[in-house]
């Protein structure tokens, strides 16, 4: 079946939204936090302790499975649903981020992007209708279109000749899309992305020509990419205004959990982020009680749990001494601790969130809450 969209509430103060999106392997309620596993995992948790912690749909990226395990190896195993033993639903980034991250590895034309790996050096050729090939392999349940981001450096005449490629791309990926079927017998859609920068004019043109595709969901790329965060939140406002009520909105590589409340705020329904499990890898964690240095000397002989505002086994269950203990020991399983206690508090932010959406108290718990998980403690 095709996914599907069903809106449940809007805060009329915020333009914040309650949704459920239909997908082949299971609903998913917005909005929601997406846990980032680039390769098939998310850094240090197993699929069952991501359903422990309420994750309902992860990330995975194109570029870095194309290159490791391969198409050839997901498509013989029956996609990474199976591979990763994970049965809910996927959502795949293109690798448009590697066109902008690995800048000195690659090459753009008309055509396409041709990288050089990041592990091998081998030549590797992306283009429009290869990357949709490509996730056809893995078996996502929602694909992006590649894309060309910009830093927000660029001035104005370079983004729209960036944004101007990245639309006639997803024309060229829908078209192939279209005319392609998936593999392993679920549905999976294609999102279009928004791009232009920091730039209001070029950001309404590219969600203005992307209309035309009559997409099942759009995302809205290249931000956090170096723009102050109240530039990010003018552009999104800005999108919003053009992207249709009926369709999901993803903001994609955002942010912190203030990123997440301020977008939700404008509109945006899904939202990822590497950020929950790098810095859980430093010792730096988010919590209720606001953001916490693991390494302090001020937690050596703290027997207070690691959060007692969250319900989680690796939340309550282990001191903040311990996990001290062991991430200057650095035993592994401070990362499995750690990494459940980021990603677990920003699945609880978004559940929150949806909470107060849908009981109309949705500006109340902003101001509760935004300046509180900012907080030193």
């Amino acid at each position: 079946m095709p996914l599907t969209f069903e809106l449940q509430a809007t805060c009329p103060d915020t333009g914040a939204r309650a949704g459920l999106l239909h997908t082949d392997h299971g609903t998913v309620e917005t909005p929601r936090f997406m846990p980032v596993g680039t390769v098939g995992s998310v850094k240090a948790l197993a699929p069952r302790t991501l359903r422990e912690l309420g994750t309902q749909i992860l990330l995975g990226n194109t570029y870095h499975l194309a290159l490791r395990p391969g198409r050839e190896t997901l498509r013989a195993l029956g996609g990474l649903h199976r591979f990763m033993a994970w049965d809910g639903p996927i959502l795949t980034d293109s690798g448009g981020f590697q066109v902008f991250s690995l800048a000195g590895r690659r090459d753009v034309s008309e055509d396409g992007v041709t990288f050089r790996s990041h592990l091998t050096g081998d030549k590797l050729f992306f283009s429009p209708e290869t990357v949709v090939d490509a996730q056809r392999d893995i078996g996502s349940d929602v694909m992006m279109v590649l894309d060309e981001l910009t830093p927000a450096t660029v001035d104005r005449a370079e983004a729209r000749r960036a944004n101007a490629r990245t639309v006639r791309w997803a024309g060229r990926a829908f078209a192939h899309a279209r005319a392609t079927a998936p593999h392993y017998g679920h549905h999976q859609a294609l999102f279009p992305i928004v791009q232009g920068a920091v730039y209001a004019d070029v950001r309404r043109e590219s969600a203005e020509a992307l209309l035309d595709l009559d997409a099942e969901g759009y995302a809205i790329g290249g931000l956090s990419v170096g723009e102050a965060a109240p530039v990010m939140y003018d552009m999104v406002e800005v999108t919003n205004e053009v992207l249709p009520q009926s369709r999901p909105r993803y903001l994609m590589g955002v942010g912190t959990p203030q990123n997440l409340i301020e977008n939700v705020a404008r509109g945006v329904d899904l939202f990822d982020c590497v950020m929950p499990t790098r810095n859980a890898r430093t010792g730096s964690l988010f919590t209720t009680a606001g953001l916490v240095n693991i390494k302090n000397a001020r937690w050596a002989e703290s027997a207070e749990a690691v959060d007692a505002g969250l319900d989680g086994y690796h939340s309550r269950t282990f001191s903040k001494a311990y996990l001290r203990h062991l991430t200057l020991a650095k035993e592994p399983l401070f990362m499995e601790i750690a990494s459940a206690q980021n990603v677990g508090l920003y699945l609880w932010t978004m559940r929150e969130m949806r909470a107060a959406i849908l009981e109309g108290r949705f500006p109340a718990w902003r101001r509760e809450w935004a300046g509180r998980l900012a907080e030193k403690a």
